[in-house]
Order: C-alpha cells, then sequence, then structure tokens
C-alpha cells in the first residue's frame, strides 16, 4: 500500500467498516466501525507523505516504533495506545495489515 486510496480501500474490507471525513479538513478521512462508531484508522497525508493513525496494545507500542522507523507516537492522540505510520516504503505491507487488523479488533 502506498497510496491514500489504497488504504482506504483495504480497510473497507472489514465487516462493517465505512469511511468518514468529520473534519473541515478533507484530507483526514476515518475509518470507523458501524456499531459503535469507534475510530480504528486515520488516514492522512502530512508533509508530502501518507499516513496512518492506529490503535496498538501498550504492551506492543514500542516494539513497532523500535522495529520501524517509519512507526512513531499517534500524531494528535494518546501515544500511549496509537501509532502513526509513514508510508515511506520502511515498514512492510504485511506488517501494516497486521496492525491494522490489530486496531480493529482493539477498538470493537
Amino acid at each position: 500500500m502506498k497510496t491514500r486510496a489504497e488504504l482506504i480501500t483495504y480497510c473497507l474490507t472489514y465487516p462493517e467498516a465505512y469511511e468518514d471525513y468529520p473534519f473541515r479538513d478533507h484530507q483526514w478521512a476515518v475509518i470507523r466501525h458501524r456499531k459503535n462508531k469507534k475510530v480504528f484508522a486515520w488516514i492522512y497525508e502530512r508533509d508530502g507523505i501518507v499516513c496512518i493513525n492506529l490503535k496498538c496494545d501498550p504492551e506492543w507500542v514500542e516494539f513497532w516504533r523500535n522495529a520501524f522507523s517509519g512507526v512513531l507516537p499517534g500524531y494528535h492522540l494518546n501515544k500511549k495506545y496509537w501509532n502513526t505510520i509513514l508510508l515511506d516504503g520502511s515498514v512492510p505491507e504485511e506488517d501494516i495489515r497486521r496492525m491494522i487488523g490489530e486496531s480493529f479488533d482493539l477498538t470493537t
């Protein structure tokens, strides 16, 4: 996944997920659970790089940040529970997919 559209398309493959634009800046998309309205993915572009914020088990937050240079503390979110993943090629797609799945599960 390299584009915002690819991230959104992938996130929408999860059951009962839907795309929302709650901010004035329509470059920020959020993907929510239909039943509880909780966000499991924040998708946006910052400094020319596509980013996704994902919820993470606190026991794994530092693991991901130490494993890849493209995983940072969650931008505009609680850094104890959220990571920002940069789509700069530094994080393998399989790990991005895994983190999306974990975020989905944690917010169900």
